[in-house]
């Protein structure tokens, strides 16, 4: 079949199953553009910002785990999009980006809005192509979306040349791809397994480490079963809320910087470290030399680069959670008694009830705990939850009662605001009937405010919860800390009306101040057919405890300090 290259890209997602296209377009890859005007196979949503519909493609990928898709232009399009490559890349989500490129007669010429997007992507892609041929191109968008859901998932770029796109070739999309050098995911081998089991029957003190990895492979039945198996405690880092459940009683929560009392101290005294998809990241560890100190560590990981990176590793595993988890369970079977940890699991209860997740709350003003607790409460297990970054996105995780995987979305590795915004609209379009809400602060919302027009125009009603403290207030919480409270462009007291900003936009806005109003707004707000910014005026100078210092150990943590703890205690 005859056509052209910018044809040829839609028939591709066509092919692959693409339902929505998120992206801007400009001058590079306006015959992409007009292709996509002529075709009905998939939707294309205009963002208003290419940041933003890389991470509405991303948002949209962790909600359903199926590959997102955004279109930018060359030149300041793609720079604009980096961002979003590089927070999807930090998180391991599939992702196919296609960017348009000047024609190759201008390439290395500093031609208008030429820039080198195969190289600035390099860090922060899986693989990046730049299509030279015109007979490449049905195969490199092949491999692309293969490479970008296979093994450890992540973003891949197509970069194609403006004269590609115009150029007529034939189109034979291939069913399959050949790719001698691209390592497929080992089976877990039976020997590392065995030794793993034996190891876990012989610990003390075993603990469960929940990774990202757990989510992107699905692995969650699984491991809720392997814990119930032999009554292990669990942990879970921020990106592996909703594993294990927040009700579960084998969960003790979220470890790390800003995790609870009982998960940090269970990984300062744990003898055995299960970890299943987790990259032990500095935000978990803290000082490294002295991380578990007394524990021997099971590390289960589909990417080998992975293991043994940061920690000793005794018994590493290559392979798929979710295999890898089938195959202890079989292991253990049997052999694994559930009360054999029954005195580890005791002084871990004992530690959450020295130091629960808890705050003071106060009639006199909103607490941003408060109101994520609330939230849970009114929508709880029902609702797909974004943030942006900061103190919102820790309070967010601390507090919210996360049900099952794929509920919580947010940015872990790079930590970019304006993340939650249109996010939210990614995973909106993933799951039409779910109600879909963002989390996030005074600062962050700025970053992409623009997207309340991209919501609008779509009918995309996403509710924007803004914790709002009029401040960037996580950098506030470290300078009241370690820098003597010096608020160095931090103090955001002079804002937008964030109701009037909505109402602009053709949304609908609320100021709340009390609770009531807090319950009221959230109400309406989900019966109506509209993006909505809730502002909600909260405590100035509340900070997210407990809180490891930078560099310091788990076990010595900074935690919140309540007045009266039989009243007012949550």
């Amino acid at each position: 079949m005859k056509m052209n290259g910018a044809q040829m890209v839609c028939e591709a997602l066509i092919a692959e199953d693409v339902k929505t296209v998120f992206g801007y377009p400009g001058g590079a890859i306006m015959n992409v553009y007009d292709a996509i005007y002529k075709q009905d196979g998939f939707e294309h949503i205009l963002n208003r910002h290419e940041q933003a519909s890389v991470h509405a493609a991303d948002g949209y990928a962790r909600a359903n785990g199926e590959v997102g898709v955004a279109m930018v232009t060359s030149g300041p399009g793609f720079t604009n999009a980096v961002t979003g490559l590089a927070t999807a890349y930090m998180d391991s989500i599939p992702m196919v980006v296609i960017s348009g490129q000047v024609p190759q007669s201008l390439l290395g010429t500093d031609g208008f809005q030429e820039i080198d997007a195969v190289g600035i992507s390099r860090p922060c892609t899986k693989h990046n192509y730049l299509v030279r041929d015109i007979a490449d191109l049905p195969r490199i968008l092949k491999e692309a979306f293969h490479i970008a859901r296979t093994g450890r998932p992540g973003p891949v770029l197509v970069d194609i040349p403006k004269d590609i796109t115009a150029e007529e070739g034939e189109f034979i999309y291939p069913k399959s791809v050949n790719l001698p050098s691209y390592l497929k995911v080992p089976q877990a081998k039976q020997e590392d397994v065995d030794a793993a089991v034996e190891a876990i029957l012989a610990a003390k003190k075993p603990l469960l480490y929940l990774g990202g990895g757990a989510v992107l492979s699905n692995a969650s039945e699984r491991i809720r079963k392997l814990a119930a198996l032999g009554q292990l405690p669990t942990v879970e880092t921020l990106m592996a809320l909703g594993v294990m459940g927040a009700k579960n009683p084998l969960r003790l929560g979220m470890l790390g910087m800003h995790g609870n009392y009982a998960s940090n101290m269970a990984m300062s005294e744990t003898d055995l470290i299960i970890s299943l998809g987790a990259r032990f990241d500095d935000r978990v560890t803290g000082k490294l030399s002295e991380f578990a100190k007394y524990a021997k560590v099971i590390h289960v990981d589909i990417d080998p680069a992975n293991i043994g990176k940061l920690v000793h590793v005794q018994y590493p595993i290559i392979g798929d959670v979710n295999d890898v988890v089938d195959m202890l369970i079989r292991g253990l079977k049997g052999k694994i008694k559930p009360s054999q940890y029954a005195d580890w699991r005791e002084v871990l209860a004992r530690y959450d009830a020295l130091y629960p997740q808890s705050f003071e709350d106060s009639d006199e003003v909103i607490k941003p705990q408060w109101v994520i607790e609330r939230l849970g409460e009114l929508v709880g297990e029902k609702a797909i939850i974004t943030s942006d970054v900061g103190q919102h996105q820790m309070w967010a995780a601390q507090h919210f009662p996360f049900d099952r995987p794929r509920q919580w979305i947010n940015s872990g590795g790079l930590g970019t605001m304006g993340f939650g915004l249109p996010a939210a609209l990614g995973a909106k379009k993933a799951f039409p009937d779910k109600t879909v809400i963002n989390i996030t602060g005074d600062g962050s919302i700025l970053m992409n405010v623009q997207e309340l027009v991209t919501a609008s125009e779509y009918k995309i009603p996403v509710i924007n919860v803004i914790l709002n403290n009029h401040f960037l207030g996580m950098v506030r919480q470290w300078q009241t800390f370690f820098y003597e409270g010096r608020y160095a462009e931090t103090d955001l007291s002079f804002q937008p009306n964030f109701k009037a900003l909505a109402e602009a936009c053709h949304g609908i806005g609320y100021n709340v101040s009390t609770k009531e109003e807090f319950d009221l707004a959230l109400k309406d707000a989900i019966e109506q057919d509209k993006v909505a910014f809730i502002n909600i005026q909260v405590a100035r100078f509340e900070d997210v405890l407990p809180m490891v210092p930078a560099n310091g150990a788990l076990n010595n943590m900074m935690l919140p300090k309540i007045s009266n703890p039989d009243k007012g205690a949550k």
